[in-house]
C-alpha cells in the first residue's frame, strides 16, 4: 500500500526537496537516471548498441508552467536529436516523450503541446528514428491519443503508450492495433482513482494480459514494458500463438533495472530496448520508480541510513 503514498509525494514540493538533500539520494537516482546532460548519455546510448541493445530516451522534467518552459523542452530534445544524427546511432535510440513536457496542461495546452511536439518528430524522422509518446494520468490522455493520430498522418511510424490498470485501455488497444501502429503496453505508474482504474494488483496483470494478447493478434507492433518474468513469458507465448517473429515485438525495460535480463533477450534474438531518462529535473520520474517496486524504496532507505 506504499504506492500511492510515494506516488502522492512526487507531488509535494516539502518532499522533494527533503529527498533531494537526502545523503544517499544521488546513489539511488544514479541507478535509475542515465546522467544530467546529453554528454553523459550518448555514452550509455553507444554502450548498449556494443551490446545489441536499443534505447529509447527521455529527457525527464514534467513541470511545466510556462510556454518558454515547454519550448525549452522541445529544444533538449532536438539537441539530443543533433547528437544522434552526429554520430550515427539513429537507427538504436528513439525517444520518449511526455507531452505535459511540451505545454499540454497550459492554456491552450493541446494545440501548443501538438506545435512543440511536431518538430521533433519531423527531426527524428529525419535521422532514421521515431518517438514515442508517453501515457501519464487518465486525465491527459484523449489529448495525447488526439495529437498522436494528428502525427501519424506524416509521421505514420510514431508510437503511444497505453496502461492496463485504466478500465478504457483494452477498447484503445483494438482501435491502436492496427497495421503500421507502434504501442507500447505498461502497467501504469500514476495514482488513479477506482472510478477509472484497477486498484488490485492481480487484477492489473489479468488486464495486462488480455490486452497484449490484443495487440499480439493485431497488425501493429507491439512493445512490452515489463520487468516481470511471468509477464514476459506470457508475451513470448502469445507472440509463438499469434505467428510473430522475435524481430515482429520488443520488450522494454528501464535503466538500471533487470539489466541482465536486458542482456537475456538480446541474446535469444528479441528486439530489447532500455527505457533511458536523463536530465536535472529527476523527481518526479524518480518517484514513480520507487512507487512501482517496493525494492526500489527499500534501496534507497538502506542508501539513506548508510549515507547518513
Amino acid at each position: 500500500m506504499l504506492g500511492p503514498v510515494i506516488l502522492a509525494a512526487s507531488r509535494s514540493d516539502k518532499m522533494r526537496r527533503f529527498v533531494s538533500a537526502a545523503p544517499g539520494t544521488k546513489q539511488v537516482v544514479d541507478r535509475f537516471i542515465a546522467g544530467e546532460t546529453v554528454d553523459q548519455v550518448v555514452p550509455i546510448v553507444e554502450d548498449a548498441a556494443d551490446k545489441g541493445l536499443e534505447v529509447t530516451l527521455d529527457v525527464v522534467g514534467e513541470d511545466i508552467t510556462t510556454p518558454a518552459q515547454a519550448e525549452a523542452a522541445r529544444d533538449a530534445y532536438l539537441e539530443l536529436i543533433e547528437r544522434l544524427k552526429a554520430l550515427d546511432l539513429g537507427a538504436r535510440a528513439e525517444m520518449s516523450v511526455k507531452l505535459s513536457m511540451f505545454g499540454q496542461a497550459l492554456e491552450s495546452g493541446h494545440e501548443l503541446a501538438l506545435a512543440n511536439v511536431r518538430p521533433v518528430v519531423e527531426a527524428a524522422a529525419a535521422i532514421g528514428t521515431t518517438v514515442t509518446l508517453d501515457a501519464e494520468d487518465h486525465t491527459t490522455l484523449d489529448s495525447m491519443f488526439a495529437i498522436h493520430e494528428e502525427l501519424r498522418k506524416d509521421f505514420p511510424q510514431t508510437g503511444c503508450v497505453i496502461q492496463s490498470y485504466l478500465f478504457r485501455t483494452e477498447d484503445d488497444a483494438r482501435r491502436l492495433a492496427a497495421a503500421g501502429s507502434r504501442v507500447r503496453i505498461v502497467k501504469g505508474a500514476y495514482k488513479e482513482p477506482a472510478s477509472v482504474a484497477y486498484q488490485d494488483k492481480a487484477e492489473i496483470d489479468k488486464a495486462y494480459v488480455r490486452i497484449t494478447r490484443i495487440l499480439m493478434e493485431g497488425e501493429g507492433y507491439p512493445m512490452i514494458g515489463s520487468h516481470d518474468p511471468r509477464l514476459i513469458a506470457i508475451a513470448q507465448e502469445l507472440g509463438r500463438q499469434a505467428g510473430r517473429k522475435l524481430d515482429e515485438y520488443e520488450f522494454q525495460m528501464l535503466y538500471g533495472i533487470r539489466s541482465d535480463e536486458h542482456i537475456r533477450l538480446a541474446a535469444e534474438g528479441h528486439r530489447m530496448r532500455v527505457y533511458t531518462a536523463y536530465g536535472t529535473d529527476w523527481y518526479g520520474y524518480f518517484m514513480r520508480r520507487l512507487a512501482e517496486k517496493p525494492a526500489n524504496l527499500l534501496f534507497f532507505g538502506r542508501s539513506i541510513l548508510t549515507k547518513g
